[in-house]
This record gives C-alpha cells, sequence and structure tokens, in this order.
C-alpha cells in the first residue's frame, strides 16, 4: 500500500524513462505523451540540450541563499525581461507560487502609493489559478474551496465574457483583474482578442492592474511567447511557470518597473525559488525555443493539430461536439459526458497519453511538446479515431442489452 496521501487520483501505471514525444513504463510499453505533466515538457522529454545545461550546473553549484547575488537568475532575468513586457521579475518554484507572489505585488503596488483599501482582486468564476488557500478562493470554484473554509476573502468573481458584470463589480477597492488569457482547467477556453484588449482599456480608465495568468498557456506554447501577445496588449503582472523550464521546476512572477517599486526587502520571499540549476535549465530552454524556432513551429503544427482535430470530428460529428484552442494548446468535448474517462483509458490501452480537465466535464485536453512531429500528430489522431469507434461501439452494445 501506498505511503503517499490520495490528494491525486493516480492512474495504475508508472514510467521509468522519457524521451521527445515518448514515455516508456515499467510494465514494458510505449506511449506517445499528448499531456506532457499537463503542458511542462514542453521540449519534450529528456531534451538533450536541457541535460546538459543541468549536468554542467549541478556540478558547480546547487542552492543559495536568494539573501546573495544569483548570476543564472541574473542572467535568466534579463533574457525575459528583454523578450518581454517586464521589467522585473521575482523567481518562485511554481506557478501556484507565482500567482501568489502576483496577488501580493498588486495589492503591495497600491499601499506603496498610499491607496491600501485598493486590496481586492476581481477574477473569473470557475477559473483555475492554483491550489494553494487564496487562489482557490480566487478562482471561485466550489468544488475547489469545499472543505477549506473559513473562506480567504479580498476576491469578488464575475461570469466569463460578461464586460457589463465585471464593471459593476469594480469597486473603489478593487486592485486589480486577473484572468487566465487562456482557462487551462475551464477547458482550453480562450479569451478573444477583443476582449482582452477591453479588459486593458477598462483598466486604464478606472486605474487598477490587470494580471493575466500564463502559467499553463505561455511561453511558445500559442504561437506566441504570451498568448496575450495576440491581442497585442501589455498587462501589469504575468505569473508563468510550467514550460519556463522546459520541465525543470521553475516559476516567475514578471512585472513593470511601475508595479514593482512597491516591492521591497522583506515583502516576499521564497527559499528554493531562482536557485542556479533551476535558472541554468530555463536558460537553456529559452535558447532552444528560439535557436529551434519553435513559437513559429508551435503555430504551424499547430494548424495542422486544428486540421486533424476536425477531421476526426468531421468523422465523429456525434462525438466530438467542439473543438477549441490555439497553438499547440487544445482541448474537444466529447458527448456524452460519460464517454470522456472511457474513451482517456481506451487511447491509453492503445499507446496514447491525453488529459482530462477539473473544472471542464467531458472534455479532453491536448498539450503535446512544442518540438512534435507532424507523423506524431497522425499517429494521435489514428488512435483517437480508432479509440472513438471501438469506445462507440461499447456503448451502443450497453445500451442495446438494457
Amino acid at each position: 500500500m501506498s505511503a503517499l496521501a490520495k490528494n491525486y487520483n493516480r492512474k495504475k501505471i508508472a514510467f521509468k524513462k522519457g524521451k521527445g514525444s515518448f514515455l516508456y513504463a515499467t510494465n514494458g510499453k510505449k506511449y506517445l505523451d499528448f499531456c506532457m505533466g499537463i503542458a511542462v515538457c514542453s521540449l519534450g522529454h529528456a531534451n538533450p540540450y536541457l541535460i546538459k545545461a543541468i549536468n554542467k550546473q549541478s556540478k558547480k553549484l546547487w542552492h543559495v541563499s536568494n539573501a546573495f547575488q544569483i548570476p543564472e537568475g541574473e542572467k535568466l532575468a534579463k533574457k525575459l525581461t528583454q523578450k518581454t513586457f517586464a521589467d522585473s521579475i521575482i523567481f518562485q518554484n511554481s506557478g501556484v507560487e507565482a500567482t501568489e507572489a502576483a496577488i501580493k505585488v498588486a495589492k503591495r503596488y497600491f499601499y506603496s502609493i498610499g491607496q491600501p483599501k485598493k486590496n481586492r482582486i476581481l477574477c473569473i468564476k470557475n477559473s483555475f489559478h492554483g491550489r494553494t488557500l487564496a487562489t482557490i478562493f480566487a478562482s471561485g470554484s466550489k468544488k475547489m474551496t469545499e472543505g477549506f473554509y473559513p473562506k480567504v476573502d479580498g476576491f469578488d468573481h464575475f461570469n466569463f465574457g460578461n464586460h457589463k458584470e465585471l464593471e459593476k463589480k469594480i469597486t473603489s477597492k478593487t486592485a486589480a483583474i486577473m484572468v487566465e488569457t487562456i482557462m487551462g482547467e475551464g477547458g482550453i477556453k480562450v479569451i478573444p482578442d477583443f476582449c482582452l484588449r477591453g479588459l486593458r482599456k477598462i483598466c486604464n480608465r478606472k486605474k487598477i492592474l490587470l494580471i493575466l495568468d500564463e502559467v499553463q498557456c505561455g511561453i511558445g506554447r500559442t504561437g506566441k511567447f504570451f498568448a496575450f501577445e495576440h491581442a497585442k496588449i501589455k498587462p501589469d503582472i504575468v505569473p508563468i511557470a510550467k514550460g519556463i523550464g522546459g520541465g525543470f521546476q521553475l516559476g516567475a512572477c514578471l512585472m513593470t518597473k511601475k508595479v514593482a517599486l512597491g516591492m521591497k526587502p522583506g515583502s516576499h520571499g521564497t527559499t528554493f525559488g531562482g536557485n542556479p540549476v533551476s535558472c541554468a535549465a530555463a536558460i537553456a530552454a529559452f535558447d532552444v525555443i528560439k535557436d529551434e524556432d519553435l513559437i513559429n513551429k508551435s503555430k504551424e503544427l499547430g494548424a495542422y493539430l486544428n486540421e486533424r482535430l476536425f477531421s476526426a470530428q468531421v468523422e465523429f460529428p456525434d462525438a466530438i461536439s467542439e473543438i477549441r484552442g490555439i497553438g499547440l494548446w487544445y482541448a474537444f468535448d466529447i458527448k456524452p459526458k460519460k464517454m470522456t474517462m472511457p474513451l482517456v483509458k481506451e487511447m491509453q490501452s492503445r499507446g496514447v497519453i491525453v488529459g482530462s480537465m477539473l473544472n471542464s466535464e467531458g472534455t479532453i485536453r491536448v498539450a503535446p511538446p512544442l518540438t512534435i512531429r507532424p507523423a506524431e500528430i497522425d499517429a494521435f489522431i489514428g488512435v483517437l479515431k480508432a479509440s472513438l469507434r471501438s469506445i462507440k461501439r461499447e456503448y451502443r452494445e450497453n445500451n442495446d442489452n438494457k
């Protein structure tokens, strides 16, 4: 019996190694991975360039306190600020830590300019910003907050796509609007460019901050370095993680010079965030993305993935109801919903790994690496179609026997 707590519904499968787009299980089976640790291993498994960088740094220095300068962190921060809207960065260990930092930065900014009562964050109801106490209440999901009361106050909510409701919810105490540029656990719901531009205008008019959570969708996955770049806007604060380290643990909170002025020594901290090995991995990942032109390839291969997914929908219109996504970040809805998990299991039995969604029942997530090949996309679609045929046949037979 496992000594691990039961907070995960773990599948009865374990992997001994990975390479590129594939995982190799302890049972001897090979799997095409279209989940990639939920969009974490953006360069595939065991990327040789990352391995070289991690090995090299691990022989020199693993950890030093943030009380000292960390050259690897300085180098990575410079690369990120030169590439993005940001002027300043706080490194963290994960996406949820980066989001917690974003919340603190927003509150601290208004405190620093003499407006401490502007301390509430407005979020989309049933979004996903992580699983700490603060972020589950930021998400506004009953499912996620059950059993964790009293609530962490400071968050208000509006429904996805309702700008009128959003504006009504803004008060004199609102410090920021925080949304996922693409709602990950909500079913890969892409916020339209005109909506993002509208949010920026609202924040400018109301003199509040715009926080765009790019923990899942950032770092080249959508055909831009950040998903919000499609809308040609600049946010004030952006938490990132997942793809930044190419599979190695790291998070970061990016911010403009204006809001960074509120952060003083002691206002935020982390023991392991921005350690030399994690930053060396992220520098290597950054270089691979640039040198191999993976952002443009994400756009091109994303278009091919979209085309092939629609071919499956055309063949199975009564099973695939909707396809959503951009770049190499897609989801499709299954009908009836109760067919979703059987389909995931059937695809796994045929050697392909996909993921389901926390806040979107009946949805399957697709997140291949940015290094995916067209032939691997074809293989994925082939297994999807074969699995749908099998599940539909079984579903019909079960209904006929009732």
